[in-house]
């Protein structure tokens, strides 16, 4: 795999820090707090890419990491013949959290941030600062982003858009819904109402049957008619189903930003994560992992009555200045006790002083701050306690 897909990810890249410093004191800042990682083994460092390629890049997890077993592939095979509530049974079965040689942490993995944080640090003892400016992560100086999104998996959870869209507005949020092109007829009133209302359209996937990416020359094959619906749509993100995921492949999609990978997540049938808890860059298109467990996980898998591991995790986000970005589904939605726990999240939300943006958005911020086009807020780093600690300037 090309390191390519990983360079533009570099903590000099992601701390934006005025003035920047060498490459040699960066170099030295990541070794210094290379051990924080744990996951990553020390004697296998030799240049920064090859570390983000081993994070972001999942590496950690194996050269067939993007690839499905036999066993998977043979029920994406048989699924269509599968009834839905047999096939969710299914899904509950292989997605039992007894994955003891998972290496990463969940529903809260620290390290990567905790690594950042000490990279920058590591970087200012180096050259004996104790206060440093940087482009501030969020417009306005705002502490975390927040991003809502939706995928729609079948014809009901389409005619329950427009009540999740009615509950999402009355609170003062506006979500992304991404729509299957190819699974059931795409209702373009509904559509063009969302966009009116000030909400975003995304791509999700094609066909939903978890054949995507079973080999090179069908995701092409696929790759060109998702394109094509993406601009009948006019769409410029897109999430895959499944969260099955080939990054390489995927730099064939005409796409500004993507949603198909997470910070840790033991239960997607490709288990992984990039634990990343920000936006990052793969190749052409900025990724935006979700950062908060799944609806149906939190739900059917776990069992859960309030949102609370959410907001649990919302406040770790926030402590690291990162993206709290949930994708919950309106054919979940429908049921009573997902839309209550739900809608209690999005109250509780409205009170947090969050940067609430749409994923186009996010995206589009990300690139000109790492573009430097324009710098409207700056932010100030200082080393409290020695601790590291950043705040917005007015």
């Amino acid at each position: 795999m090309s390191n390519s897909l990983w360079s533009a990810n570099h903590p000099r890249n992601f701390w934006l820090c005025m003035p920047d410093q060498s490459e040699d004191i960066w170099q030295q800042a990541v070794l210094r707090a290379l051990p924080i990682l744990e996951i990553f083994p020390e004697n296998r460092f030799t240049d920064i890419d090859a570390l983000l390629e081993w994070v972001l890049g999942e590496g950690q997890f194996g050269k067939n990491r993007w690839r499905l077993g036999t066993a998977k592939r043979l029920y994406y095979h048989l699924k269509p013949f599968i009834p839905q509530p047999l096939a969710w049974r299914i899904r509950s079965w292989y997605s039992k959290p007894e994955r003891l040689d998972f290496p990463l942490q969940w529903p809260l993995e620290p390290r990567y941030p905790q690594f950042l944080w000490e990279v920058m640090r590591q970087v200012m003892l180096l050259i004996s600062q104790v206060e440093m400016r940087f482009a501030y992560f969020w417009p306005e100086g705002k502490p975390f982003a927040f991003v809502l999104t939706h995928d729609i998996e079948t014809a009901e959870g389409q005619k329950f858009v427009g009540r999740v869209a009615d509950l999402e507005q009355s609170l003062g949020f506006r979500s992304s819904f991404n729509f299957i092109p190819e699974r059931y007829p795409l209702d373009r009133g509904l559509i063009e109402e969302l966009r009116q209302r000030g909400f975003e359209i995304g791509v999700h996937g094609l066909k939903h049957d978890g054949k995507l990416f079973f080999s090179q020359s069908q995701f092409e094959h696929r790759a060109a008619r998702i394109n094509q619906y993406l601009k009948q749509l006019k769409a410029s993100g897109f999430r895959s189903p499944l969260t099955h995921r080939q990054p390489q492949w995927m730099q064939m999609l005409e796409i500004e930003y993507d949603l198909s990978f997470f910070d840790s997540d033991p239960y997607e049938p490709m288990p992984g994560g990039t634990m990343s808890i920000y936006p990052f860059f793969i190749g052409h298109f900025v990724e935006l992992p979700y950062t908060l467990l799944q609806d149906y996980t939190l739900v059917s898998l776990l069992k859960q009555n309030s949102p609370q591991i959410w907001l649990d995790k919302v406040n770790f986000i926030e402590k690291y200045s990162g993206m709290a970005l949930l994708n919950s589904h309106p054919d979940y939605l429908r049921e009573e006790r997902t839309w209550n726990i739900y809608k209690q999240f999005l109250t509780e939300m409205k009170q947090r002083n969050s940067y609430h943006a749409l994923p186009r958005e996010v995206s589009q911020w990300w690139r000109t701050r790492h573009k430097q086009e324009s710098n409207p807020q700056t932010g100030k780093i200082a080393i409290v306690d020695n601790a590291l600690q950043i705040s917005p300037l007015s």
